[in-house]
């Protein structure tokens, strides 16, 4: 399962997960439609919640001026 796999739940705002998750990162001043792109893939197997770097990730966590291995 995928954070985009996740069932849609509104609360008093009317609004899913997803929408309120996309309205916050396309709000800021300058803000594209693809700041709100998936960064993440998060899987649940036999108890244990797995979460990934998508490789198409554009934002990465970490140094960008130094190579994963270092």
């Amino acid at each position: 399962m995928s954070v985009n796999d996740t069932p849609d739940r509104t609360d008093d705002t009317g609004m899913t997960d997803e929408e309120k998750r996309r309205d916050q990162l396309t709000s800021a001043p300058n803000a594209v439609e693809s700041d709100a792109d998936p960064r993440i893939d998060v899987t649940h197997r036999e108890g244990v919640t797995r979460i990934d770097i998508r490789d198409d990730a554009d934002v990465r966590p970490g140094d960008p001026t130094k190579d994963p291995g270092e």
